[in-house]
């Protein structure tokens, strides 16, 4: 195989392709040899090209690049964290705050327990999991976000990522968690909260604590769901049963903790 290191077009090129036809020949059934492979690779690379499809390719092709690399990161820096409960709530949440104070001693008593805090990694609820967890036996980790306006780590991070796709960080949010803590957020906080009930509901999560903490923030929220979405046949009778609106940091725990020593099964 021809690879010509010094050709960034061509080389990103090249390792995209490289990822992808070992799937394309599994979804077929079908030996494959790395021969067959780099033999694919220069029938691709002598087809006729024009400057957009060149483009497009090289574009296209290193963004699936930074994509696996973040997945790739992600795995070897937390596969050895769990357990793990993943705590989420408003960035933009005070140090003075019920929500801030709770989520700290929500991540203090877990983390006293050898449990992983995982974080956004970012202010708020996020900084005050990390706080909380921060010189405990558990390990205190932050999946951090790129954004327009700049979003720094807190400083209380054992292990600090940083993702340019909400994606592939959502997974890793959930993807070594026995358990969920949902504190007061907005826009962010609820699309996390609806991708894990979307996850359950449709088999690819197995069942595990998420819970709502702070009854008078959730309550309104709850009720809707019940009323609206249940009451009208949109979801199954029993797609809310998993989760639960506690009153506060203790109620949290003590279901969190009891689900960790006796409940919990092993990750798939």
């Amino acid at each position: 195989l021809d690879v010509d290191l010094h050709d960034p077009q061509q080389l990103s090129r090249d390792i995209f392709i490289f990822c992808l036809i070992p799937v394309s020949v599994v979804k077929q059934k079908t030996p494959y040899s790395i021969a067959g492979v780099a033999q694919t690779m220069q029938d691709f690379s002598s087809r006729p090209s024009t400057p957009q499809l060149e483009s497009d390719l090289n574009r296209e092709s290193w963004r699936v690049l930074r994509i696996m690399t973040e997945f790739v990161e992600g795995f070897e820096q937390l596969s050895r964290i769990c357990p793990a409960v993943s705590i989420f709530g408003s960035a933009r949440s005070q140090p003075d705050s019920w929500e801030y104070q709770s989520a700290r001693e929500l991540a203090r008593r877990l983390a006293a327990e050898g449990i992983t805090v995982v974080t956004g990694g970012g202010p708020g609820v996020m900084e005050a999991g990390n706080l909380g967890a921060s010189g405990q036996p558990g390990t205190s980790v932050g999946l951090n976000i790129e954004l327009p306006r700049e979003q720094l780590a807190n400083p209380y991070l054992d292990i600090d990522l940083d993702f340019r796709y909400f994606f592939t960080r959502k997974f890793l949010l959930i993807r070594y968690a026995i358990g969920f803590a949902i504190f007061p957020g907005g826009f962010g906080t609820a699309d996390e909260l609806f991708e894990l009930l979307t996850l359950v509901q449709t088999g690819k999560l197995q069942r595990r604590p998420i819970l709502l903490v702070g009854e008078d923030y959730w309550d309104g929220l709850s009720r809707w769901l019940v009323e609206h979405m249940q009451g009208n046949g949109f979801i199954g009778e029993h797609d809310l049963d998993i989760l639960r609106v506690v009153p506060d940091a203790d109620a949290a725990a003590l279901i969190l903790l009891d689900y960790y020593h006796n409940d919990c099964p092993p990750l798939d």
